[in-house]
């Protein structure tokens, strides 16, 4: 029951994202609401426990992408909910294989677009130089990313295939 909740509530998510670049607070919040309520039905005390350790591992993992610019809110807020529903470990390997996921999916679009020469680039002049080079107006790396889809992909697969 855990694994199809938190697919359908991360499908919707990646919906969301995909349509409208964003990830809306009540979606969030009722995520949140279902995983600590999940996680108290099954575990007791020790899974609201669990929950709360989860959604504070999800949060730390993602804001500082998010305070360097590189992610958005909703995002940092999605792979928190994720974490209160996997725990403080289930939510470092989702995180894990979403940042995974992630650096391929953003790797592939460059490569679509033949911007990643750009990028290569221009990063490559920034660790030269020790100083932000913006990308120009046209540039592929400036487009919006609905990063759902990479959380969404890592999660599951964190869920299906863990190593350890």
């Amino acid at each position: 029951m855990l694994i199809e909740f938190l697919s359908a509530l991360l499908l919707g998510a990646v919906i969301y994202d995909l349509v409208s670049h964003r990830l809306p607070n009540y979606y969030l919040l009722l995520g949140l609401l279902v995983g600590f309520a999940w996680q108290a039905w099954a575990y007791g005390w020790s899974g609201v426990i669990s929950a709360g350790a989860g959604l504070l591992t999800g949060f730390a993992l993602f804001v500082p992408l998010y305070v360097l610019g590189g992610m958005a809110a909703g995002d940092v807020k999605l792979m928190a909910v994720v974490g209160s529903f996997l725990g403080a470990t289930g939510a470092l390997w989702a995180g894990a294989y979403s940042l995974i996921v992630g650096s391929l999916l953003g790797i592939l679009y460059l490569l679509y677009k033949g911007h990643l020469g750009k990028l290569v680039v221009r990063y490559w002049a920034m660790a030269a130089t020790r100083s932000r080079i913006a990308a120009e107006e046209g540039d592929a790396a400036r487009h919006r990313f609905p990063y759902a889809i990479a959380i969404a992909a890592g999660t599951l697969l964190s869920l299906y295939w863990t190593p350890i």
